[in-house]
């Protein structure tokens, strides 16, 4: 076996294991919650079974308190492959909706970040003054916070995208600005020093020696920014009544019992996560290789 192949398989094996105890796990808790009102309904109707065939009518139930993974899995490629994309009914479509405020948001959260990471690394006052009230800020739970963004932006007409992207954009800049600062502040104090001694200006700092050390703490934050902006879009559009969006898709669940429409697009929203997160990771390698560092 190569040594590319040892390596994959190293690591593929463990993933596939805990996948494996994950879906044991799942089949084990929805029978046990679903045998309630199997019980149930079998009492009401005379038709007891026992055994394999009660477990059977267990993972069979159209509504049931926890679906199977064989019925999302149907549910899920149903709604991925078997409608038309632009249609309401299709997880792409709807995915897509999520998408578009994640990823303005993400954007204008990593712009904030960036420029407070730049100003309290600039400004030593901010430090003590502004970093504390960012901190501060994010111990408000983002579902008392979505509410209030929504109504107070539809009061003066603004509504759509806009409001659910900047509640993205409330749960991304955090960690832009907290591993920015660090990464700005990274640079060995010999090299600050050798730039002084050139006398370098606070911009040839920043540019030739503070932004391109950053590099690595910006990648490393971005990962989680966008992640928690996908979490804020969905978030964004519950409090709204969304009629379109993954948000809109667990709603609708949650009205209708529809708990394996539920929890297929809980996993169209964590498909997505996984989806941005790997294309960042892949533009932060590239970035890293093609500022010389080993792959």
């Amino acid at each position: 076996m190569s040594a590319a192949a040892s390596h994959l398989t190293g690591r593929f094996i463990p993933v596939f294991s805990i996948l494996l105890v994950i879906l044991f796990a799942w089949y084990i808790g929805a029978v046990a919650l679903n045998a309630p009102f199997q019980h149930d309904l079998e009492k009401r109707t005379g038709n007891v079974t026992t055994g394999v065939a009660f477990i059977e009518k267990t993972l069979s139930q159209p509504k049931p308190t926890m679906p199977a993974p064989h019925q999302v899995a149907q549910a899920l490629w149903k709604g991925t492959f078997g409608v038309k994309p632009w249609s309401r009914r299709s997880l792409v479509y709807h995915s897509w909706v999520t998408l578009s405020a994640t990823l303005l948001g993400f954007a204008m959260g990593t712009l904030l970040g960036v420029v407070i990471a730049i100003s309290i690394v600039h400004v030593p006052a901010l430090d003590k003054s502004f970093l504390p009230w960012i901190i501060t800020s994010q111990t408000i739970p983002i579902l008392a916070v979505a509410p209030m963004i929504i109504v107070l932006l539809a009061a003066i007409g603004v509504t759509g995208l806009l409001p659910k992207a900047l509640i993205s954009t409330y749960l991304s800049f955090f960690p832009v600005a907290v591993g920015m600062v660090k990464g700005l502040r990274s640079p060995d104090i010999l090299h600050l020093d050798l730039m002084r001694t050139y006398s370098a200006t606070a911009a040839q700092t920043l540019w030739k020696l503070r932004i391109p050390a950053s590099v690595p703490f910006f990648f490393a934050s971005i990962k989680v920014a966008i992640a928690a902006s996908l979490i804020g879009a969905i978030v964004g559009e519950l409090p709204t009544g969304a009629v379109a969006g993954i948000g809109s898709k667990l709603l609708a669940g949650s009205y209708y019992s529809q708990t394996i429409d539920i929890f297929a697009a809980l996993i169209a929203g964590s498909i997505c996560a996984i989806l941005l997160v790997t294309l960042v990771d892949v533009v932060g390698r590239f970035t890293h290789r093609q500022m010389g560092g080993k792959a």
